[in-house]
């Protein structure tokens, strides 16, 4: 595999779907550096885990990514970056004219700024390494939208945008860089709010899912953190070295309706 012995950075990694990209990557060969924005016992716990089931280097660094000198910092400190996936983000609803400043200011600055931030600190790595693959967690929010999240939305348009653009700076050298569109991911915190749902609309877990959850989702099925996972090591493989600045959907049709 192409990810053998790389060095990936995946940030926003101690749940959901950024831990599994980053297990995907270790069960490839992968020594990976995990990311939030805490430092707890269990964050080094979460590196230590991946590192003794895979057999790979896994550390954990803190770095706040609305703060852009800790998104470039992270770089730095992880020791190298031959792979970078950028997933930190958080998100907000409601209607543009009562959204709150402090929220808009946050979720652009965790969903976007933290990708210019990170890829603008790992391309100098990657070249003078010779090789790199930049992933981007972006959503079917980066390609289309829903009422009530202008942030999570223009955060994810940009990212987007952000993707082609380095994919174009970088066409003629061994990286590519890519955006990976997910639709509904079922993560622990979205498991955890089911059970309010199902008491919400007096519906069955199956009712909740199917007609409320992923109405927009033809499929019916959530995507799953390990699918996130493959793609993005499909995207570091070699089979992959030809695309670039292009989005991936994974999203059970959503953005084909």
């Amino acid at each position: 595999m192409a990810v053998q012995g790389k060095t990936a950075i995946i940030t926003g990694s101690n749940s959901g779907i950024g831990l599994g990209i980053a297990r995907e990557l270790a069960k490839a060969g992968a020594n990976v550096v995990l990311n939030s924005f805490t430092d707890r016992d269990e964050d080094h716990a979460l590196a230590a885990g991946i590192a003794e089931e895979f057999g790979v280097s896994a550390q954990y660094v803190k770095a706040d990514m609305s703060k852009g000198d800790e998104c470039r910092a992270l770089i730095e400190k992880a020791g190298g970056c031959d792979i970078l996936v950028n997933n930190a983000g958080i998100q907000h609803v409601a209607p543009i004219d009562q959204f709150p400043v402090d929220k808009w200011d946050a979720i652009i600055a965790i969903n976007m700024n933290s990708a210019f931030h990170t890829m603008a600190a790992a391309l100098p790595v990657m070249r003078e390494r010779g090789w790199g693959r930049i992933v981007n967690i972006a959503s079917a929010h980066g390609l289309t939208a829903s009422p009530y999240k202008a942030a999570y939305i223009a955060a994810k348009h940009g990212v987007v945008g952000m993707s082609k653009t380095v994919a174009l700076e970088t066409a003629e050298e061994p990286i590519t860089c890519n955006a990976i569109c997910p639709g509904y991911v079922l993560t622990p915190l979205v498991e955890a709010q089911i059970p309010d749902t199902m008491k919400e609309y007096n519906m069955s877990r199956e009712e909740v899912v199917k007609n409320v959850m992923l109405t927009r989702q033809p499929s019916k099925e959530f995507a799953t953190v390990e699918q996130l996972g493959g793609t993005t090591v499909f995207l570091c493989s070699d089979a992959a070295a030809q695309i670039t600045g292009t989005t991936i959907s994974v999203d059970g049709g959503w953005t084909a309706l």
